[in-house]
């Protein structure tokens, strides 16, 4: 691929997807283009630079686009959404936007994001303070200027290959002509009718979007003549096919194993059908649905009979719109439902948007907030005869009245919801992919408004009058005590990620922990390139910066008065410690923004236990959804899982793939094996004295497994060279490639027939075919050039990315010939497979392979480096290899191949991603949290949403209740637990909840820990009744409880007082520090354990060795206490050194003193212990006593690290009868012979200083078990 030109002084021509970085910015005065671009003015684009082609409407859909490089590092997840041919006819199209309110930046921040050609910023009114509820991008320094002039800067930033302009002038016939998509935001309508009749005439879409409160109405005209060639985006579906009926009207039968997943009116092609060869390459036929595993076809009696196979995939059909122009269609609207609950609304939002209109034209002005005299007006008006010539609608009055009190609001949440609309529908102008908007939608939220007896409440004109607020357009709506809940509210966002920017930004303008809260965001990745295209707080700057800390930083120019504090932290059991009970017990909500079910499961879990509201959303693609999570109201996101991801077999992906993912796959388990697994089992191996001791007391065939990974790794495949890397990906391209498929012909044949008399290779069972190497082929040298390039890594050889010279070297390597054998089991089933592997393990073969293990002598210093696969960076050639290794196999069993964007798309398991999908999400999710805001006790005015843009589609339903159970006649929800305050014993436990509740506990337990049950050994369960609780989980979980824990959970099986098993809510048994003790602390006795916890969180985040090494140089080392024993055995001697790490930290520099500072300040702590040498050989042992040197009293001319203290020699066991010499009244030439002598055994200056590290680490990690050991002591644990 091209890349990209970054110097400023280029003046190559480039394309719109490479073009310099620094994005050119347009500035125009009424028809002049004022110039503020870096660039060389003769690149400049020009605003006339577009030529469209006639050949389909005006979208260019079926012509063939410019083959025009595209930044795939940038767009990648843009791209699985609208593919390639749609990207490049995006990057032909200049739009214009016109009016930068708050709709309007978030509509040109979308479409920037999304690449297309250019984008003219088009504004004639100045920011106002009420212009800050929503316009992310202007400030209050900003009050008085242009709107697009004020947002230039930062859109600009947005996307380096999207040119954006200003023009600042009235829109004339010429200046709309230019474009290939129009965008009104902020126009009356007689100026929306004007543009309405030149863009349809001259086949330049228009969009035309207007919020209004908690009102939205969109408008698309794209021409005449509109060519769609993808009306919904999903993947092309195929079926194997399993029989084609002989009829007039002719029957797809699939094979059953898949559905084929088709719909009436599709259209289908075929391949490889034997018999019935008619159809192969066929033009498309249109089907019809009969079931989920067939389909209709039509007249298929003049074909030759069907006799086996085939494939039948589906073909994407190009459909044409004929668009209403905007006087029609005004008054013959076609509406898109976007809430079936709210049927009615859309003829009556449009009646109410056409009055705004006439009331604005009337007036100057929009209704007051909440005046009921306007609102009476402004229905007086709805019911007139002069709105369009006449209207035959019966009026909604209650939702006009509504509409006319709030619709001067300006929402952020709802800019944003329609900004994502609107922006996807500008793409889908320029691209034709997906199904326009035919013609209008109009969304509302009324249902964020309280109700009090079923009728909304009704807000004073003062409580909604404008102050001169930045939060006016909020406060025009729900008014200012509600804005003050708003500013007061303490939100944990999970995430800072696509949907994560979204929602800080939305957090920001809506005045989310603005005054006396806060917002906490963590997360803990970094910013890689692919995130720019969507996540639009970040820029090509931040690139390896921390998301949640740079997304803060951003926040807090958008909202000065935010307060937002950013974490690096994971949400899990690990960082419970910080996102404790205080923490939890802080919030009034948490935001989810999270990537993966994990995480979000357990946030769930965390939120049901604190009883705290969950605003959970996602995306994929062009498809949303959100879910609102309500203490007591709700079920939780939990409650409700989706079905597991179907696998695929092994059998399949070993021996009978049938589809490119089952190709894909079977790479990148190839990759997991070659370079990553055998070299972590490898590298474990070298450094772990005990790792072949717990590898044999694995299950199964585990030990087997592992260790023959591990001498395929040290022994039988360890390459020296590049050569031997290379010699060994040619021999392994032959093994997999060649002879693995003659040993699976050999022993199932062409013509192999089954018990039943069917061939065994028919279905789904291609029969392959062996490769034979071709040195020109380039993917079979891609295979050779990338696997040993990677094995190479693996093993710290420097690798030779120069192909010819892999070709070279290829081509002098000898591969023996391949004969298949007899006797060779392959396993047709899974079944069979297990049966095969079976579980008994093989001792003599455990036995042979710990023989032939090479010995860590004869490894030297050798080191692996598993490779964890990594999608995103190209130069790496992970993505290279599995790429060729699926493509071979493909070739194989005559599987299409798939080129690098789609295998790295499956293979990487990618989740497609837009701007604008994410954009309407984040919106979605702020509604809900207006309603938690107001406390709404109802169900029915939360909504979960699901949207799928590209169709379009919007789903609204209310959240599903919390399942009421019952025990013992008592109703209870997940929301609902036991609480039992203070410790008790387990029989104490257990006849509290006899007594107390009427149940018998028959099983309990915490986590996966067993910790009571009805058939437990009756000596186990007597030794446990007497216990506290807290002491019960202690000794069957066999770990502490963390001093942050303040509750334990138990989860229960009851029988009730008939004996019966019935269904109980979770136990928490509660003291205020998680102690176990009965009553509270003593005042130093708390004191202490707080300070304790602080100090261990602070030396457990200082600690640099987190695990302590089991060796040293070759030294093993074995712990005891506070003391050290490192052992090296040769073949002539064992050296031994010990050491104790008590008292022997001191700091690493003197204190510096600072007459500034209350404290003089400590340099590093390093330890550095005195230490005993014992050469031992037989019975012989020579002991030398050493200890480290002070820098300041070493000898001129010196720079030893360590000393000699004593010298001793002694047969047997020491004692204190042996003779010992001084270092000091040694011979000084006998001295520097045993610092030589010693040397040579390994014991040097620089193992000195390792083993000083390694004391230092040890004798760090000994002081923070002192810390917790005191703090379990005080705290009674």
């Amino acid at each position: 691929m091209q890349k990209l030109c970054r110097s400023v002084r280029c003046s190559c021509q480039i394309s719109p997807f490479v073009r310099c970085c620094i994005p050119p910015v347009f500035v125009q005065k009424g028809a002049e283009i004022v110039d503020s671009s870096v660039d060389p003015p003769a690149k400049k684009r020009k605003l006339d630079s577009v030529t469209t082609s006639s050949d389909m409407a005006n979208n260019e859909a079926g012509a063939s686009a410019p083959k025009e490089d595209i930044d795939e590092g940038l767009y990648s997840r843009q791209l699985y959404v609208l593919g390639h041919d749609a990207m490049r006819r995006m990057a032909s199209s200049d739009v214009l936007i016109s009016g930068l309110g708050g709709l309007g930046v978030e509509i040109a921040k979308n479409v920037i994001l999304g690449g297309v050609k250019s984008v003219t910023l088009h504004d004639e009114a100045v920011c106002s303070i009420n212009d800050l509820s929503s316009q992310f991008y202007i400030t209050e320094d900003d009050v008085g200027k242009n709107r697009a002039e004020a947002s230039l800067k930062q859109l600009s930033e947005l996307n380096m290959y999207v040119p954006i302009k200003t023009y600042t002038g009235p829109l004339t016939d010429e200046i709309i002509k230019k474009y290939k998509v129009v965008v009104l935001t902020n126009s009356p309508l007689s100026e929306q009718l004007h543009i309405g009749e030149i863009t349809h005439a001259n086949n330049i879409a228009l969009i035309i979007a207007s919020t209004r409160g908690l009102f939205a109405q969109v408008f698309c005209d794209f021409g005449p003549s509109f060519t769609v060639v993808d009306v919904n985006g999903e993947p092309v579906v195929s079926a194997m096919i399993a029989d084609i009926s002989h009829d007039k009207e002719g029957i797809v039968t699939c094979i059953d194993d898949t559905r084929h997943g088709m719909e009436d009116g599709d259209y289908v092609t075929f391949s490889e059908v034997l018999g019935m060869t008619q159809l192969n390459n066929c033009e498309p036929i249109k089907i019809k649905v009969l079931g989920p595993y067939t389909f209709s076809i039509g007249d298929t009696t003049n074909f030759e009979k069907y006799e086996r196979g085939g494939i039948a995939t589906q073909v994407k059909m190009p459909k044409k719109f004929h668009f209403k122009s905007l006087a029609e269609a005004i008054k013959n609207p076609e509406f898109l439902v976007t809430d079936y609950g709210k049927f009615d609304h859309p003829q009556q939002l449009h009646l109410a948007f056409a009055t705004l209109h006439k009331y604005v034209e009337k007036h100057g002005v929009l209704p007051k907030p909440w005046s009921s005299s306007d609102a009476a007006e402004f229905l007086t008006l709805a019911k007139s005869c002069s709105v369009y010539g006449g209207n035959d609608t019966e009026i909604n009055t209650e939702l006009l009245e509504i509409f006319a009190k709030i619709c001067a609001g300006d929402l952020n949440p709802i800019d944003a919801t329609v900004g994502g609309i609107v922006a996807q529908e500008v793409m889908k102008a320029c691209s034709g992919k997906f199904h326009p908007i035919y013609q209008w939608l109009y969304f509302d939220a009324i249902e964020c408004l309280p109700k009090e007896g079923g009728q909304i409440i009704n807000l004073t004109e003062d409580d909604a009058s404008s102050t001169g607020n930045r939060y006016d357009g909020q406060v025009a709506v729900f008014g200012k005590q509600f804005q003050k809940k708003l500013e007061a509210l303490n939100y944990f966002v999970v995430g800072a990620g696509a949907i994560g920017c979204e929602l800080l930004k939305n957090f920001a303008m809506m005045g989310i922990g603005a005054d006396g809260g806060k917002i906490t965001v963590t997360d803990m990745d970094l910013i890689e390139k692919s995130n720019l295209n969507r996540q639009f707080l970040f820029r090509p700057h931040d690139v390896q910066k921390p998301k949640s800390a740079t997304a803060a930083k951003v926040i807090k120019k958008m909202n000065p008065f935010v307060n937002i504090v950013a974490h690096e932290n994971r949400v899990g059991v690990e960082t419970e410690s910080i996102y404790d009970d205080t923490f939890f017990e802080s919030l009034d909500g948490v935001a989810n923004a999270l990537d993966n079910v994990d995480a979000r499961i357990y946030m769930d879990r965390r939120c049901v236990y604190y009883r705290k509201p969950l605003l959970e959303s996602g995306t994929l693609g062009t498809k949303g959804n959100t879910q609102v999570v309500v203490p007591f109201l709700t079920e939780s996101y939990s409650s409700s899982q989706d079905p597991p991801e179907k696998s695929i077999p092994i059998c399949t992906l070993k021996n009978f793939p049938n589809a490119i993912e089952h190709t894909l796959q079977w790479a990148r388990d190839n990759f997991e094996g070659l370079f990553k697994q055998n070299a972590e089992n490898a590298s474990q191996y070298l450094r772990d004295s005990e790792f072949v001791e717990r590898t044999l007391k694995l299950p199964g065939v585990q030990p087997i497994e592992i260790l023959e990974s591990v001498k395929v790794a040290l022994v039988d495949e360890r390459p020296k060279s590049i050569q031997d890397c290379v010699i060994w990906a040619r021999h392994h391209w032959q093994e997999q490639y060649s002879n693995q498929i003659k040993q699976l012909l050999f022993n199932f044949p062409p013509d192999q027939l089954t018990s039943t008399g069917q061939l065994f290779w028919s279905g789904p069972k291609r029969c392959p075919e062996p490769l034979t190497f071709d040195i020109n082929n380039s993917v079979h040298l891609d295979y050779i050039f990338t696997a040993a390039n990677l094995k190479a890594e693996v093993y710290g050889i420097p690798q030779v990315r120069n192909r010819e010279a892999i070709k070279e070297i290829v081509q002098n390597i000898e591969v023996p010939e391949f004969v298949p054998k007899s006797g060779v089991k392959i396993a047709v089933t899974d079944s069979q497979m297990a049966v095969t592997n079976g579980t008994n393990v093989d001792m003599d073969r455990v036995a042979q392979l710990q023989a032939e293990l090479p010995k860590m002598i004869d490894l030297g210093d050798l080191k692996l480096t598993p490779l964890e696969f990594e999608k995103d960076d190209d130069t790496n050639l992970h993505i290279d290899f599995i790429v060729a290794a699926s493509n071979l196999r493909a070739a194989n069993y005559k599987i299409p191949p798939a080129d690098r964007h789609k295998s790295k798309l499956i293979a990487g398991k990618i989740i497609p991603a837009i701007a604008t999908t994410t954009s309407v999400v984040g919106g979605l999710v702020c509604l809900e949290l207006y309603k938690l805001v107001n406390s709404l006790k109802a169900l029915d005015p939360f909504k979960n949403g699901f949207v799928n843009l590209a169709l379009p589609f919007f789903g609204f339903s209310e959240p599903i209740a919390a399942p009421k159970l019952e025990y013992c006649g008592k109703q209870w929800t997940l929301w609902d637990r036991f609480e039992v305050q203070g410790e008790m014993t387990l029989n104490e436990f257990l006849n509290y909840f006899k007594e107390k509740h009427g149940l018998e506990i028959t099983m309990l337990s915490q986590g996966v820990c067993m910790l009571y049950s009805f058939f437990m050994a009756k000596a186990k369960a007597q030794e446990r009744l007497g216990l506290t609780m807290s002491e019960v989980v202690k000794r069957v979980s066999k770990r502490r409880i963390e001093p942050h824990v303040k509750a334990l959970v138990f989860e229960l099986c009851c029988n009730d007082a008939d004996g019966n098993d019935v269904e109980v809510p979770k136990h928490s048994n509660v003291c205020n520090c998680g102690c176990g003790k009965h009553n509270l602390h003593s005042k130093a006795e708390r004191e202490l354990v707080e300070f304790l916890t602080e100090e261990i969180l602070a030396e457990r985040k200082a600690q640099k060795v987190k695990t302590i090494p089991t060796e040293i140089d070759g030294f093993k080392a074995q712990l005891n206490g506070s003391e050290v024993t490192l052992t090296k055995k040769t073949d002539k001697e064992t050296i031994k050194i010990t050491f104790n790490v008590n008292h022997t930290v001191d700091t690493d520099a003197e204190p510096g003193l600072n007459p500034n500072m209350d404290k003089a300040e400590i340099g590093e702590l390093k330890s550095k212990p005195a230490f005993k040498v014992e050469l031992v050989n037989g019975d012989t042992t020579v002991n030398l006593l050493c200890s480290f040197i002070n820098p300041n009293e070493q000898e001129e001319g010196y720079n030893d690290v360590f000393g000699i203290d004593e010298v001793s020699i002694y047969n047997g066991e020491w004692n204190e009868n042996v003779y010992a010499v001084s270092g000091e009244v040694i011979d000084s030439y006998l001295y520097d012979l045993l610092l030589n002598y010693i040397e040579e055994k390994g014991i040097s200056n620089e193992f000195v200083e390792k083993l000083s590290e390694y004391s230092t680490a040890y004798e760090h990690s000994a002081y923070i078990s002192l810390l917790e050991g005191l703090s379990k002591f005080a705290s009674g644990k």
